[in-house]
Parts: structure tokens; C-alpha cells; sequence
């Protein structure tokens, strides 16, 4: 993963960590998209044998420091969320982008309740229903994203 090929991976990556932290203002920031699992979802797609579980789990990882949360919730909730991807991924890739919009709806809906289920079991956190919103950024933003990156995949020939 780490040829010319896999630093192009890790920067679309970096750039999902990035936005995922970046402040933005609070009635627009209960709607942020699930960058990191947005990105990580369309390289298990493209190429699962360099885009699996681990890196799902060290990208949560990454993210539950950055985010500040309790080790392990969205690692946890990541490598869960893409694990379902790994193993479907070739049924996935046969779909529309508006059919895999709806997967990723519904894997940013389990990816939040899953990271939810966690946050209530350590720390008796409080179920809302704005902490649902991204679900549907993430699925708007999911075309859009998805011509991106495999315009950016054809262009470095990245396989």
C-alpha cells in the first residue's frame, strides 16, 4: 500500500481525517458526511485487497484520537460498518451509484448506532435524533464523491 499507487490512497484519506475534524458552523456541523467511511467504503469497493478491515480499524483509531472520544468506539464501529463491505463487496460494486447511495445510508446508520451503543455503554450518552443527520449528507454526497475518486484512480492508474 505504500508504492506511488498506496500515497495516493493514504492522501484521500488524510483529506477525509481533515474534514472530519475541521470546524465548520453549528447548524451545519450536526450534518457532516462520514468522510473517512465515505472514502475507506469506495477503496474496499475499488480494490479490496489493499483496502480491508485493518485499515477500517487503524482509520477509526485515528479518528477516536482526533475526535477526542473513548479508544476503540469508532474503530470498532468502522471495521464493522467496512467488514460488511469487504465481504459483499463484489454484489456492491454490480449496483448503481444510486443503489450503493442507499447502501451507504445504510451503513452510515449502523456505522452512528453502532458508535452510539458503544458511547451508552461506557458513558451513558443521550440518544438523539439529530445524531442521525450525516446519513443523509452521506448519502447525497455519495456520487459525487464516488465519480471523484474513480476519476482520481483512473488518472494515477492506481490497482
Amino acid at each position: 500500500m505504500f508504492s506511488n499507487n498506496g500515497i495516493i490512497i493514504l492522501l484521500t484519506l488524510l483529506i477525509a481525517l481533515i474534514a472530519s475534524i475541521m470546524p465548520m458552523p453549528l447548524g451545519v456541523d450536526v450534518f457532516r458526511p462520514d468522510w473517512v467511511l465515505i472514502i475507506l467504503v469506495y477503496w474496499c469497493l475499488a480494490l479490496p485487497n489493499k483496502v480491508n478491515i485493518v485499515t477500517a480499524w487503524v482509520m477509526g483509531f485515528i479518528l477516536d484520537v482526533l475526535l477526542g472520544s473513548v479508544l476503540g468506539v469508532h474503530a470498532c464501529a468502522m471495521a464493522l460498518s467496512i467488514y460488511i463491505v469487504v465481504v459483499n463487496f463484489q454484489k456492491i460494486r454490480n449496483f448503481s451509484v444510486s443503489q450503493q447511495a442507499l447502501i451507504i445510508g445504510v451503513l452510515s446508520a449502523q456505522y452512528h448506532l453502532v458508535v452510539f451503543w458503544l458511547q451508552r455503554f461506557l458513558t451513558d450518552a443521550v440518544f438523539l435524533p439529530n445524531y442521525l443527520y450525516p446519513v443523509i449528507t452521506s448519502i447525497i454526497l455519495w456520487p459525487w464523491l464516488f465519480l471523484l475518486l474513480r476519476r482520481v484512480r483512473r488518472h494515477f492508474k492506481i490497482k
